[in-house]
């Protein structure tokens, strides 16, 4: 399938029109024209191959909503019309325990990612959804419910299930005290969806400035991390923090605020932390924790509470031609909370 997107050619130059092949169908493959699509953190860093994975040219992309244009001869889930959903995952081994279990993105040989990743079967390189078309498995396609806005659901991709897999697995409910260190497109996620669990919510903050935002947002509270004074009250106070800084930082102010067995997850930073006190940990038998994103299945999950609890990130729509002034603010924190990019636009940025 001859398609056309938008790629970065190096890790200096600027996001370009790109024309590429997409495979052709295999039995099981579903494939979509895309109408959405997620501008993530992710990108960028795979653009200016910051963690030393990216080829070029390289087309990003891994928060995808679609619509179905043609099916493999063995699907039997989806059909021409359907919308649909691809997230950052589009194959794994399928055969390991934890793809057994669905944790595909626990695979124990790697999952094959959305871009940046090897094609399982030909090893061809993949390539993201700043695209007009995709070519998935019908395994790693998910379906959109009936009454969540496609405009605004592709974050939930990845920002989404990033933040809602850690919330499930450390069994947020009513009742539960969580912290959310971060007020970026991983944190408004996080407290929108802690408080449609049930969830006490505080966001953790270097200053007052985002107080507005987050009971807007649905926390119960800010804290103030450089409030020294009201750190040490809050002290014990919450079951699980969910850190979305997605920089090396220091965790020693934080760790004294989980209760005895609390946990704080890290999921914003991929690389290097600064060192951080054993004390706390010991002394309240505390833990730190890194969670990346769900499997299908709890994915599947988080897209259908969201229709159920209508909640979605806060997007800003972009055109293509407007995904490198995107990336420019995304380095400064200009951005409430997510970009997303309307693909409608791309025939006319690529022409």
């Amino acid at each position: 399938m001859n398609t056309f997107g938008y790629a970065a050619y190096s890790t200096d130059s600027p996001l370009a029109p790109y024309t590429f092949e997409r495979r052709e169908l295999r039995p099981d493959d579903v494939a979509l024209e895309i109408l959405y699509c997620g501008v993530c953190h992710s990108d960028l860093h795979t653009a200016r191959n910051d963690w030393g994975m990216s080829y070029y040219p390289i087309v990003p992309g891994h928060e995808i909503v679609g619509r179905v244009i043609e099916t493999g001869t063995q699907v039997t889930g989806f059909k021409a019309g359907d919308y649909v959903a691809v997230g950052c995952m589009v194959d794994s081994c399928r055969e390991c325990d934890q793809c057994r279990k669905g944790d595909e993105q626990l695979c124990r040989q790697g999952p094959i990612y959305t871009y940046s990743g090897h094609d399982r079967i030909s090893g061809e390189p993949t390539q993201g959804g700043y695209a007009k078309h995709l070519v998935v498995s019908e395994a790693f396609c998910l379906h959109m419910p009936e009454g969540l806005d496609l405009a605004k659901a592709a974050p939930l991709l990845c920002a989404g299930i990033t933040t809602y897999s850690p919330l499930r697995t450390w069994n947020v409910g009513s009742g539960s005290r969580v912290g959310v260190i971060g007020l970026g497109g991983l944190g408004h996620m996080a407290v929108k969806l802690a408080v449609g669990l049930g969830a006490e919510v505080t966001v953790l903050s270097r200053s007052a400035d985002k107080r507005a935002d987050a009971l807007a947002l649905g926390a119960a509270r800010l804290l103030v991390s450089a409030d020294e004074g009201a750190m040490a009250e809050a002290a014990s106070s919450f079951d699980l923090i969910i850190d979305t800084v997605p920089a090396k930082h220091d965790l020693d102010p934080y760790l004294p605020l989980l209760d005895v067995d609390g946990t704080l997850v890290i999921v914003g930073q991929l690389g290097p932390m600064s060192d951080f006190s054993t004390v706390p940990l010991l002394s309240g038998r505390r833990r730190v924790a890194g969670s990346p994103i769900g499997g299908i299945r709890e994915t599947q999950e988080l897209l259908d509470f969201c229709a159920k609890k209508n909640i979605l990130p806060d997007c800003e729509m972009i055109r293509m031609d407007q995904i490198n002034e995107a990336f420019e603010r995304m380095e400064k924190a200009d951005v409430r909370y997510r970009f997303v990019i309307d693909m409608a636009s791309l025939s006319a940025a690529a022409a």
